[in-house]
């Protein structure tokens, strides 16, 4: 059983679900630590006060806001308990949307929220079948960590998710990224949209989904471990000059049938349809000089 991070209470309108929140992801990466390279000997991180100039133990440390440079107000686990706010120890449901209306981007880690005993049971479930069966999520707002946070709950095999949200202004404006405009050609879109067809999968499995990463740091270690010569990286291959967007495209579009059969059905890449030649212009009539004029 993963460790509880948190425990509170579900409410929406007058319905209390008790709850608790584990974790729902796991972090399967190779961690380092830090050592002194020329004996190994490893290097830790201290805490010291700086006026005593001493090391000091965990039980010592409590947080604190500098108020002012020469004044710091001390502030404990417990006044953080009792925040005057509702969503203090409660996760507080505001409403309902359909999930397409949010923006990924705001959407962050994720938790499972577990029915805390027998007696959350009935109304546990009753958020899960009323959420299930209005393809809705939930907008909620919580305070953990020392802030308030906005989060969108959600079913997941019967079990309810709490992802954390961003507020609004926490997301950055891209504006400032987009590229000069530029013409794209219908023929060019089309080709790409074969190539999105060639490359659609119906599920995240295969081996283009698989953290390759972890797998090749670990056999650096293994062989560093066994002191045998390390594994030649392969050579990277070296992205040619676009020139041809179409033929770039179409390329592509080879290669992904290749690496899942040709019979993948995927739709045929628009032909390039040659330049319209632009008819000539005719030649300016010679313009007949003009008389002169009488005296």
């Amino acid at each position: 059983m993963p460790r509880t991070i948190w425990n509170g209470a579900i409410s929406f309108g007058l319905v209390t679900v008790p709850i608790h929140v584990v974790g729902a992801t796991e972090n399967h990466s190779i961690q380092f630590h830090q050592y002194h390279l020329e004996d190994m000997g490893r290097v830790r991180v201290r805490k010291v006060c700086e006026l005593e100039d001493r090391e000091v133990s965990q039980s010592e440390i409590g947080k604190g806001y500098e108020y002012a440079r020469e004044q710091v107000v001390a502030v404990t686990d417990e006044d953080l308990a009792n925040l005057p706010l509702p969503t203090a120890k409660a996760i507080e449901i505001a409403g309902f949307v359909p999930l397409e209306s949010i923006d990924p981007i705001r959407i962050g880690d994720g938790y499972y929220l577990a029915p805390d005993g027998q007696v959350a049971a009935k109304p546990y479930k009753l958020l899960v079948k009323a959420l299930g069966r209005s393809s809705k999520v939930a907008v909620a707002r919580y305070a953990w960590s020392g802030r308030e946070r906005l989060g969108l709950v959600r079913v997941r095999d019967d079990v309810l998710v709490l992802h954390a949200m961003r507020w609004p202004d926490e997301i950055r404006d891209p504006s400032e990224l987009l590229p000069e405009p530029v013409e794209l050609t219908d023929e060019e879109i089309d080709g790409a949209l074969s190539l999105l067809d060639s490359m659609t999968r119906d599920t995240l499995e295969g081996p283009e989904f698989r953290d390759t990463y972890t797998d090749a740091l670990a056999e650096i270690i293994e062989a560093k471990r066994e002191d045998r010569p390390l594994p030649e990286a392969p050579e990277p291959e070296k992205p040619g000059q676009l020139v041809d967007l179409m033929s770039a495209l179409q390329e592509s579009v080879q290669k992904a049938k290749a690496s899942r059969g040709e019979d993948a059905e995927v739709h045929e890449m628009p032909k390039k349809k040659a330049a319209k030649k632009q008819p000539a212009k005719k030649a300016a009539a010679k313009k007949t000089a003009r008389k002169p004029r009488s005296a």
